[in-house]
């Protein structure tokens, strides 16, 4: 029975890492996961998701890729639409103050990334909190004893906060309740993990500190990489213009992917696609070898980025 528990847990360990930049810590995910099936009960696998914007591109889908693992592996996804969150803005890598958004836009915004969302998670395995049901809620006293559980020194190590300090551009009191209120969201959900993208680690710590003050198990904190853009430089970005969106015509998108670097085939590869990692690993010997044209794979990465885009639209109607 032991020996049968550790291979599933090996078996969801080696979806579970696929592209994953870092787990932290990964002895406890193991834990967890063991714990999982021993009582049959799923893990809660959070993602936060503000809504500062209409629409998601390519890049935005490497974490909801490695959602739909978690959930085909029959753990259960909670996605936290960040209505109350949304309204400071994550200040994560920003060099300056983010602009307030209204109600208004937060909700138009939800309602549009929602719609594209349930294009790679199964709708029926996901459950969808607002976390203004919780924090709208907080009276002052509440607020301060959550502001109480971390110090503005450990706040302050955050490098974006650290460098406009010592650049002497203005840090907003509000800007430090962004991290303790996505942790908070951790401790309403009681989340056993919790992804994000390499930018969001210190969010994912503070709520891994935070559910530890509250009294429960501290969540896993899993990050994944910031994908590049078709420049092969800066991440995927709509306003530097070097994304691929999600709804892209199917022409659109094979361009696009013809254009990127040949360096980040096997990334986009294994970022984005379910091909198995062993072929990805023989597509990549192969041009190292002179064996492929990379212009060859990169028909092979298009053409399954457009069958991906039929998938996700086929879903959309259901």
């Amino acid at each position: 029975m032991e020996n049968d528990i550790q291979k599933q847990v090996n078996e969801q360990m080696l979806l579970i890492k696929r592209g994953v930049a870092e787990i932290v810590p990964e002895e406890e995910l193991k834990k967890k996961l063991i714990k999982s099936i021993e009582e049959g009960n799923p893990l809660k696998v959070k993602l936060g998701l503000d809504p500062t914007a209409p629409d998601i591109h390519l890049g935005h889908t490497v974490v909801l890729n490695k959602l739909r693992q978690f959930q085909d592996l029959g753990h259960h996804v909670h996605l936290i639409i960040g209505d109350a969150t949304g309204r400071i803005g994550d200040p994560s890598g920003k060099s300056e103050t983010r602009k307030q958004l209204t109600e208004e836009e937060v909700m138009t915004n939800a309602a549009t990334y929602q719609e594209q969302i349930f294009k790679v998670l199964d709708k029926e395995k996901t459950v969808v909190h607002f976390n203004s049901k919780w924090l709208m809620d907080m009276n002052l006293e509440a607020v301060l004893k959550l502001a109480g559980k971390y110090t503005v020194a450990r706040m302050m190590e955050r490098d974006d906060f650290n460098k406009r300090y010592k650049d002497g551009m203005p840090i907003g009191i509000h800007e430090f309740m962004y991290p303790l209120m996505q942790g908070y969201d951790s401790v309403m959900l009681e989340a056993d993990v919790e992804l994000g993208g390499t930018d969001q680690k210190f969010n994912l710590l503070v709520g891994r500190h935070l559910l530890k003050e509250y009294g429960y198990e501290p969540q896993i904190a899993l990050m994944m990489p910031i994908i590049e853009g078709t420049d092969g430089v800066q991440k995927m970005s709509k306003s530097l213009g070097n994304y691929i969106g999600v709804n892209d015509e199917p022409y659109e998108m094979f361009g696009k992917t013809m254009s990127i670097p040949d360096e980040l085939i096997n990334r986009y590869f294994e970022l984005l696609t379910r091909i198995p990692m062993k072929e990805i690993k023989n597509m990549q010997a192969g041009m190292d070898q002179g064996k492929l044209n990379p212009r060859d794979v990169k028909i092979k990465l298009a053409k399954e980025l457009m069958l991906q885009r039929r998938i996700r639209q086929k879903r959309s109607l259901n």
